[in-house]
Formats: structure tokens, C-alpha cells, sequence
């Protein structure tokens, strides 16, 4: 414990450790916690000029009203749609990537693989998406490349049945290296008698990935489901709204995106709060649930 008699002595000898600490914990607690006092106006009428302590309470009005808002079904399948998607390619393409890398015995070529790979998470998402849009406008490489060999090019940024496509590759692009970080680390701990002595009794490198390296990445793994699972109703906003467009609305708005656009666009602050805690709320059960089934199947959960 921190507190106590010998606080001083502890302070003294682990300041630097405590101040390492304090950092984040000051970022959280200012940027994280406090806001959450906001979460009040998803049950008033807000009204700007009174605040949130002057401001009306009508309870789950604004709930209700998003359950019954037409657009509700639309936004939960979008949301959900694109989600899982994504989970479906973007979850397991850093795991075979680091898994690929971990039998690549040429230190030089598995740098190099990684340091590329690494790049595009460095990249600002404003700039990826321009660089998306640059590759599949109609005088884009993409659309040439694909009339050169005498195809009909489709207008990828305006057809809604390319727009989830579009959304999960660039997203597989800019973050499968960033995200195998994390494996590469589970893979360092893993025992290497444990490959000497498979080995020795003929294993071939298949059955060492089988029985030896994926069992000892296992709970990684269902860590990081779990904390994607609980990801399936909230997704971010900024590369959608960069992409999407009138004609893509169909598949792409989603309700990150309908919130910016009742709250901040449409001024209605108090459905706009309503709508994303509904979002929080949902993903916090799912990420529950997850955990629960984790541990009921005998991996490793958050708690």
C-alpha cells in the first residue's frame, strides 16, 4: 500500500515509478472519467444557456425515440455489418503475420517485412483515406489498371456495395503490422525446449505451429477477441466519414456517424448522448458476455 506509516520511505525509493504511473492515470481520469458527467444530458431536455444542472429531466424519452427513429435498424446493421467484417479479416491477419515472420530465419528479412508493416499505422487516417480516394477515383491506377486489361471498372467511392470492402482492406493495411506487435511478444515466451524436444520426435513445422505455437499464444489470442468482440457496436468514425458519401449511405452510415451528425451537425445534444451511451452500454454486454464465454470454455478472460 501506498499510504502509511513508511509512506515516505516509499515515496523516496519508487518517486519516479509512482510519477511513471501518475501520468496516465491524470490522462484517464481527466480526458476519460470526468467527461462522463456528461453522460446526464442523455436524460434531460439540455438546453445550452441552463447546463446540465438547470437543464429538464424526461428520463428514457430520447431512448425511446431512438428505438423508434427509422433509421435505427439501418444503423444497428451497418454498424454490426462492418464490424464484423472487419473482425472476420482484420482479427486474424496479424496473427498469421507474426506467425509467418516467427518461421522466417533470416533476421535481416524479418525486419525489413516488420518495419514496413509498421509504416502505415504511422500514417495519419486523413492521409489514408486520401490516398484511397486518390487510387479509386475514375482517373485513379486502380480504375486503369482494371480497363487496361478490358474490364468495366465500377466507381468504387460511389457503388454501396463496395464501400465495406473498401473500409476493411485499408483497415487490414494500416494496422496489421501495428497490431502483431502484440503476438510477436506472446511468441517470445514461449519455451524453446519445447520445439527441441518436438523435434526430436519428428514434428514437422506444421505440427510445431499446431501443438506448440498456437496453444502458447491461446490466451493472448482470447484476450484480444474479447476486447474486439466488445468492439462489434462501436466503431470509429473519422475514416467513415472521410469515405463515405451520399451514394454510399446505404452501407456505410452507422451510428458513430448519425451521432456526429445529431450532435454536432444537428445540435441535438441530448439524443445524440442518448444514442451513443445506447452504443456504450451494448458494447460493455457484449464485452461481458465475451469474457464469460472465454472462461467457460477454458481460456483466458479479462477477469
Amino acid at each position: 500500500m501506498l499510504f502509511g506509516p513508511d509512506v515516505g520511505m516509499k515515496l523516496r525509493r519508487s518517486g519516479y515509478l509512482y510519477l511513471i504511473f501518475a501520468l496516465p492515470f491524470i490522462y484517464y481520469l481527466v480526458f476519460h472519467y470526468a467527461p462522463m458527467y456528461g453522460i446526464l444530458i442523455a436524460f434531460q431536455k439540455y438546453n445550452i444557456v441552463k447546463g446540465i444542472g438547470g437543464s429538464k429531466w424526461v428520463g428514457f424519452l430520447h431512448f425511446g425515440r431512438f428505438l423508434s427513429d427509422p433509421y435505427f435498424w439501418k444503423l444497428v446493421r451497418n454498424t454490426l455489418l462492418l464490424n464484423i467484417y472487419n473482425l472476420a479479416i482484420s482479427f486474424p491477419a496479424p496473427i498469421v503475420l507474426a506467425l509467418l515472420l516467427n518461421e522466417v530465419r533470416s533476421n535481416g528479412v524479418k525486419r525489413f517485412v516488420q518495419s514496413v508493416s509498421y509504416l502505415p499505422h504511422f500514417i495519419s487516417t486523413v492521409v489514408v483515406c486520401g490516398m484511397v480516394v486518390n487510387f479509386l477515383a475514375s482517373d485513379g491506377p486502380i480504375y486503369g489498371l482494371i480497363a487496361g486489361f478490358g474490364g468495366k471498372p465500377s466507381n468504387f467511392l460511389l457503388d454501396p456495395r463496395w464501400f465495406r470492402t473498401i473500409y476493411v482492406v485499408s483497415d487490414v493495411w494500416q494496422t496489421i503490422g501495428w497490431n502483431s506487435i502484440v503476438y510477436f511478444a506472446a511468441l517470445c515466451t514461449i519455451d524453446q525446449e519445447l520445439y527441441e524436444a518436438a523435434l526430436m520426435d519428428g514434428a514437422g513445422r506444421f505440427s510445431l505451429v499446431r501443438h506448440i505455437t498456437l496453444p502458447g499464444i491461446m490466451p493472448t489470442i482470447s484476450i484480444m477477441l474479447i476486447l474486439a468482440l466488445g468492439k462489434l457496436m462501436t466503431i470509429g468514425f473519422e475514416k467513415i466519414i472521410l469515405l463515405y458519401n451520399g451514394s454510399t449511405y446505404e452501407t456505410a452510415d452507422v451510428i458513430s456517424t448519425y451521432v456526429y451528425r445529431r450532435g454536432l451537425l444537428g445540435a441535438d445534444f441530448s439524443y445524440a448522448t442518448a444514442v451513443g451511451l445506447f452504443q456504450s452500454v451494448i458494447g460493455l454486454v457484449l464485452l461481458a458476455t465475451a469474457n464469460k464465454a472465454a472462461k467457460a470454455v477454458g481460456e483466458t478472460g479479462l477477469w
